[in-house]
């Protein structure tokens, strides 16, 4: 499989040898951002691309990469390399995931249904937000038979949370990501400078307007008092009570792999362990909440270290090409969630785009792997890297 990835490179030179000219979108991952800044109006731009705060932890996510530094081997045979790998019972052609990213509509009308098909196309697991522009269902049937998890904002409301977990069951969604470092919006000062939440025009809502559980509690049908159904939304969106004792509740409504998002201290991962969780994911929601929090790849070795096999490390924040994802998996990330590119791939041209930049990633990723010398993920480790 691995020696297809990197066949992208060839196939975009032969294109342009032949008279094909040039790729549609960018393969360089730093003027992904820029390309759909032109595309996209300033109040979806900004709810994409922005971060909390002042955006220290966003330029601190990238800075944690750029401390490390691959050390190429050389007279490695890597004629034949192999990057998959099962992760949680999922098989992957590569250890790499569309990370939950809500309301994608106002970045194309394609919306999350495209990103599931170019995903699918490619072999690669989508993780659906429960903040999807639109319900799982359909977003289901646009993966088909691509493997699929399902993100989850754990709601105040039971019964909503209750009725979600068991439509995405029924849905053929198998693992579940519960995102813990949302319990209230962090301060974005790019969509507060707008004025922009879309959730507040009825977008990204839209897993709670076809829910049976939350619809049962509304006054009046969402279709006659829309506003109604929105303010409903948003006294049971957010839910700052939680704590590690409701995780029991998860095992009783879920049949699946239990994974936590935004784990960033150890001693939160021994918790997760210790509840029982099937794996867990580093992550600092790419800078959007917590305004001068830690880089989520400097957490990344300690966390691995201290869970070690017991449950799946997974990690995102700040992937932005193939480099990343090796040294991601060098220091301890079994997979690693991908964000931001493929919504901008989104942005610039609806499922053809987000393949776009999942062949780019894909290719990077085999390429970054040969040349330094392996013919496997599995051989990737902390001896792999220096810190510069």
């Amino acid at each position: 499989m691995s020696a297809a990835l990197s066949r992208f490179q060839d196939e975009i030179y032969l294109n342009g040898a032949l008279g094909g000219g040039v790729p549609p979108y960018p393969t360089d991952p730093s003027t992904l951002e820029e390309a759909a800044r032109r595309v996209l109006e300033p109040g979806p731009f900004g709810y994409v691309a922005g971060g909390a705060g002042t955006g220290a932890t966003v330029r601190a996510n990238r800075e944690a990469f750029d401390r490390w530094a691959i050390v190429p081997r050389m007279l490695a045979d890597v004629s034949v390399r192999d990057t998959s790998r099962t992760v949680l019972g999922t098989p992957m052609p590569a250890p790499l995931l569309l990370a939950p990213i809500g309301v994608m509509s106002i970045v194309h009308e394609g919306a999350e249904p495209a990103a599931a098909r170019a995903a699918a196309a490619l072999g690669l697991t989508t993780v659906l937000s429960t903040a999807s522009s639109t319900p799982m269902e359909e977003v289901a049937e646009a993966a088909g038979d691509g493997p699929r998890w399902f993100q989850l904002y754990w709601s105040r409301d039971p019964d909503v949370a209750a009725s979600m977990l068991a439509r995405a069951q029924a849905s053929g969604f198998t693992h579940l990501v519960v995102t813990l470092d949302t319990g209230m919006l962090g301060w974005r000062p790019n969509d507060l400078d707008q004025a922009y939440l879309p959730f507040l025009q009825s977008v990204g809502i839209a897993n709670y307007l076809s829910d049976p559980a939350f619809r049962a509690k509304l006054a009046k049908p969402a279709e006659e008092d829309p506003f109604g159904a929105v303010a409903h939304w948003a006294g049971l969106f957010s839910n700052p009570a939680l704590t590690w004792d409701d995780l029991a509740w998860l095992r009783e409504h879920w049949d699946g792999p239990v994974v936590l998002k935004g784990i960033l201290h150890p001693d939160d991962a021994r918790r997760a362990r210790d509840a029982g969780m099937d794996g867990i994911v580093v992550s600092n929601h790419g800078g959007r909440q917590v305004d001068g929090a830690i880089g989520a790849l400097d957490a990344l070795p300690t966390v691995a270290e201290t869970v070690g096999h017991d449950v799946a490390v997974l990690f995102d924040s700040g992937v932005r090409s193939g480099a990343d994802i090796v040294k991601a998996l060098a220091l301890g990330a079994q997979a690693v969630l991908v964000g931001r590119p493929y919504a901008y791939g989104l942005a610039l041209g609806g499922e053809e785009g987000v393949r776009h930049v999942l062949r780019c990633l894909l290719a990077e990723l085999d390429l970054t792997l040969a040349l330094s010398g392996h013919a496997h993920v599995d051989e990737l480790n902390p001896r792999v890297l220096v810190r510069r």
